[in-house]
């Protein structure tokens, strides 16, 4: 990792979409940013599912550091513990609930808690559809409070080919919100659509 900026906090729930958490946390490892990856127990169900393999064996293999989704005690439940800002890709309707009424059951809650309290960068991509008044309420409170709220919608203008081309388009998107967008691959670099 090596990069004296502050890590940059992904979360993992258990909505569909692991493979935009997977391509997320690569790319900011490939832009030689540190990550911190909290991932909840719905979210490594729903990651084996889609990516056929257990997200633990994945860490394995990959540069960034994780805690226990219920390490209440691990430094980023502290606003004294500098990070970058966090993105919650997927982000459940669940998650994206605690976060909007200030709930905080377990470290990725917190995280997302105290990114907002100390004014840093948050970005949720939520994944449902279709949205109940609920979910719009929700999602109206957390844009009301700075909260980056990144839908994770095909670039059609694109023409894309394959489903990799979304999936680098939407993650493209969540770097630009984190604002780590100048260090972004090529492949990853976009018109700004």
């Amino acid at each position: 990792m090596g990069s004296s900026l502050p890590p940059i906090v992904v979360g993992i729930t258990g909505a569909s979409g692991a493979v935009l958490a997977q391509r997320c946390i690569q790319a900011l490892v490939d832009c030689g940013r540190e990550v911190i990856a909290l991932c909840t127990a719905a979210g490594a169900v729903v990651w084996q599912q889609e990516l056929g393999a257990p997200f633990k064996h994945w860490l394995v293999e990959t540069p960034c550091k994780t805690f226990s989704i219920n390490d209440i005690a691990a430094p980023i439940a502290s606003g004294t513990f500098p990070t970058a800002g966090m993105a919650i890709v997927p982000c459940s309707m669940n998650t994206l609930a605690a976060i909007a009424h200030g709930l905080s059951g377990n470290l990725l809650e917190r995280a997302a808690d105290v990114t907002l309290k100390e004014r840093r960068r948050l970005v949720l991509v939520p994944r449902e559809t279709p949205l109940s008044p609920i979910h719009l309420r929700n999602l109206l409170a957390v844009a009301n409070l700075g909260v980056t709220v990144l839908p994770p919608v095909p670039h059609f203008y694109a023409r894309p080919q394959r489903v990799e081309e979304v999936v680098d388009h939407i993650v493209a998107r969540v770097l630009v919100a984190l604002g780590v967008d100048q260090a972004m691959p090529p492949e990853l670099q976009y018109e700004g659509r």
